[in-house]
């Protein structure tokens, strides 16, 4: 009996002792208690689950900071803070009110954008993809991320122009090192003239020692990173040299005196240089390449030994010779009018108009070339026809009215006094008489066709308008606008040159004749040929061809202009000219480096005027491109004359 007296107060005891374990357990394993939170109140769960309630998520919880750090532009390591309460902003969670399907997943993804300017909070937003789409949506969002990324643009742009002028700053200090050490080697010479006149021997001989040991250190190099290794010891070694040498010989007016008579010595090799220099430019300019010359050769081989391929050329051309009679005297279609010698430059001409005519079919190509190149000309068009295009190739001795009793120049062409003027070494405009009008005497001014531009009614009675194209430029775009050009009675449509006070009248003509002078305007805007419209009925109408004529016997004695076509072209067209819009016709690709790329991108017509023709190895290299990307280097003979040369 008395075991079951006592047994309510030990059960009492066992029951105080579960209940103190259980609270251990709660309090020290959380995982306990939170499942047990889970089971006893998970109807309550159920209820306020949503947006912004979840397992584990309480308001009012105490912000805990984390800490970013990043890099910014200036390369500076910089801190911002992330409470929790903007990482919770950053979750998405299922909405149970919408259907399943257009529930966003739920996802907490950290975004960290920019970093606030400096005069705000280093503290950054973070967003997630929700918040992405209401700023995209948010004007005022919006302008602040275009300000935030023009911002860094502008800062890159900012360093990128900081490097540029700190490198050419780096490159003018290098610059003016080297300089320095030329100058050095300039007086050492100075002071070894000095010595060996003063009867100095050891001290002469110290100085050129010197200079050939600096002259070798430097070598070709304009920059002092680009001086052999060996070039700093050299430097030292001439400044120790010139110093004892201002010891023992300094006197101001004898150096004085000695850097005069360097400095007229030094300006009489520069013009010896310049003047070989123009010689050795000119001569390059007048001598035809080997491949060129080779291509020529190839064609007129084909011409005259005829194999089966080639007959089968020419009788594919002879079918279509009818046809193309008809269209080489059709009013409505585009003609254009080259003469030229040079088969290559011809064929370039032709294919960049072709490929940019919008109806090639319309445009018809009259070449006229001399009787050494006919066949080649003839035989290069032949095999390689710009179809759907029309081309003829005429030869200029088949002209019968052109006689040296009806044109001017054909007859002082013919004249020894010209021949003498070209061919004399002993004339006033060789190179061994100083003259500097080297360019006058170039051959191509011997060549009738480079005159025959100014008998355009003759060789195309029928046509009311021709445009006429130089064998050295090349078409980037549809030239067919130009005959709609409206030429106000002007018979030549052509791109002016003049800029300030440069290409104008006084330029190229000799205002101290009275001829000139009485009839001209010095300061009148000169134009160039190369690309030019021509009105022939206009043309008709005020005689030009007798014009020309007048101006051509008064210079007979080529007192009024050098021998060229664009001075009696100034005259003959004198406010005959209309002029064309700029973009029309792009000049100086063949002499002038510095022509702007974007210009000659956006021409019509780019020219390489000058002797720096682009089929010469003397061509601009930065020109070439233009120029080369319309060769047939398909072509089997190209192929052969040139691939051969590499």
């Amino acid at each position: 009996m008395f075991p079951l007296r006592r047994r309510p107060g030990f059960l009492a005891v066992v029951l105080l002792l579960l209940l103190f374990l259980s609270f251990q357990l709660l309090i020290h394993v959380p995982s306990v208690g939170s499942a047990l939170s889970l089971c006893l109140f998970s109807d309550h769960h159920t209820e306020r689950k949503g947006p912004g309630s979840c397992h584990g998520c309480r308001n009012g919880m105490d912000d805990a900071d984390k800490t970013i750090a990043y890099t910014d532009q200036d390369g500076r390591i910089k801190l911002f803070k992330v409470t929790t309460t903007e990482f919770l902003s950053s979750s998405i969670w299922k909405n149970p009110l919408l259907p399943k399907d257009t529930q966003p997943l739920a996802q907490t993804q950290e975004i960290a954008k920019e970093q606030l300017p400096d005069t705000g909070s280093e503290i950054s937003n973070i967003s997630t993809t929700g918040t992405l789409e209401t700023r995209r949506n948010d004007p005022i969002k919006l302008k602040r991320e275009v300000f935030r990324r023009k911002r860094k643009e502008d800062r890159t742009q900012e360093l990128l122009q900081v490097d540029r002028e700190a490198e050419l700053n780096m490159r003018n200090v290098a610059t003016d090192r080297s300089r320095n050490f030329s100058n050095k080697i300039i007086m050492a010479k100075v002071y070894a003239t000095i010595a060996h006149s003063q009867k100095q021997p050891d001290l002469y001989v110290l100085l050129m020692t010197c200079i050939k040991q600096s002259q070798e250190g430097i070598g070709d190099a304009h920059m002092d990173y680009k001086f052999d290794l060996s070039a700093l010891e050299r430097a030292k070694a001439i400044g120790h040299a010139l110093s004892s040498a201002r010891d023992v010989l300094y006197n101001s007016g004898e150096v004085s005196r000695r850097l005069r008579v360097m400095l007229q010595s030094t300006e009489l090799n520069i013009h010896s240089v310049k003047k070989q220099n123009s010689f050795l430019v000119q001569h390059a300019a007048k001598t035809v390449p080997m491949p060129l010359h080779c291509l020529h050769m190839q064609l007129t081989t084909d011409y005259h030994f005829r194999d089966g391929v080639v007959k089968e050329y020419f009788r594919d051309a002879a079918l279509k010779e009818e046809e193309d009679k008809a269209k080489r005297e059709d009013r409505s279609l585009y003609h254009y009018a080259i003469f030229s010698d040079n088969v290559l430059a011809a064929s370039v001409v032709v294919r960049s108009t072709v490929t940019h005519a919008k109806e090639p079919e319309k445009h018809v190509f009259h070449i006229v070339t001399d009787r050494l190149n006919f066949a080649a000309m003839t035989m290069w068009f032949i095999s390689n026809p710009p179809l759907p295009a029309t081309v003829h190739v005429e030869n200029i001795d088949n002209f019968k009215w052109l006689n040296s009793s009806y044109c001017s120049v054909l007859r002082q062409l013919e004249s020894a006094r010209l021949k003498e003027y070209y061919f004399k070494a002993h004339d006033p405009s060789s190179l061994s008489d100083g003259n500097e009008n080297l360019k006058y005497r170039n051959p191509k001014y011997l060549s009738m066709l480079n005159h025959l531009r100014f008998y355009m009614p003759e060789i195309h009675p029928k046509f009311d308008k021709i445009l006429f194209l130089d064998d050295d430029v090349v078409v980037q775009e549809d030239l067919t606008p130009l005959w709609d050009v409206d030429l106000k009675g002007m018979v030549n449509g052509a791109f002016e040159t003049c800029k300030e006070s440069f290409h104008r009248f006084n330029t190229y003509l000799n205002f101290s004749h009275p001829k000139i002078s009485e009839n001209f305007d010095p300061h009148a805007c000169g134009w160039a040929f190369g690309m030019n419209m021509f009105d022939l009925k206009e043309w008709k109408k005020q005689n030009i061809t007798g014009i020309c004529h007048y101006w051509q016997d008064l210079n007979e004695d080529r007192k009024l202009w050098k021998l060229d076509t664009l001075p009696p072209g100034l005259i003959t067209f004198y406010n005959l000219t209309y002029p064309l819009n700029r973009t029309w016709h792009v000049l100086g690709l063949g002499y002038d480096p510095a022509v702007d790329l974007v210009e000659i991108e956006n021409a019509a017509v780019v020219h390489y005027n000058g002797n720096y023709k682009p089929w010469l190895d003397l061509a601009i290299s930065k020109y070439k491109p233009y120029w080369s990307k319309y060769v047939d280097l398909d072509n089997s003979h190209i192929q052969r004359c040139y691939m051969s040369e590499q």
